[in-house]
């Protein structure tokens, strides 16, 4: 049994509203247990059996598909590899408003510019990246949505970004 946490882009977004009753009941009946929500509707933490990430995503992205009614992006983790991006975490200056994650597809299309990179009209920055994540640093309020927007054009693919503090709260709760 490993416990997975599910990142869903744009889950509430759009004139979509899911009910957290409606999206635990679709991790169940995907197969899942112990399904529960933390923070907001787009982090669903679940047990699996399945040691194949990428074929949970695919479960769970169809699941959502046909109980929604529509495409949800879904980023999936263990809470090892998580920890692995706590540890992986860039030094934030003393400046930084925050850290941040974004999640990118296992089948990245397109390379990343070369990094460090200011996104332009902005002081946030993409300062690292691995090949399933991109680390982003913001340094005034207002910038957090920067980082995906700007990798999406990049990559010309679907993203998620999270907090890292979240991403940190994730490991401690339910690591």
């Amino acid at each position: 049994m490993t416990r997975v946490v599910a990142f869903l882009r744009a889950i509430n977004v759009g004139g979509h509203v899911v009910k957290k009753e409606q999206l635990l009941k679709a991790f169940e009946s995907a197969g899942f247990r112990d399904a529960t929500p933390y923070k907001q509707a787009g982090n669903v933490i679940f047990e699996s059996d399945d040691a194949d990430l990428d074929g949970a995503r695919v479960r769970i992205e169809k699941k959502l598909r046909s109980s929604l009614g529509y495409d949800v992006e879904v980023f999936v983790r263990s809470i090892p590899d998580l920890r692995r991006l706590v540890e992986k975490e860039p030094r934030a200056k003393a400046d930084v408003m925050s850290s941040l994650v974004t999640f990118l597809p296992s089948s990245t299309p397109n390379p990343l510019p070369r990094l460090p990179i200011v996104i332009p009209k902005s002081t946030a920055e993409v300062v690292s990246s691995t090949r399933r994540e991109a680390f982003s640093l913001t340094h005034v309020m207002g910038e957090g949505g920067l980082p995906n927007q700007f990798l999406e054009s990049q990559l010309k693919a679907k993203t998620t970004t999270r907090n890292m503090n979240v991403i940190r709260e994730i490991v401690k709760k339910f690591g």
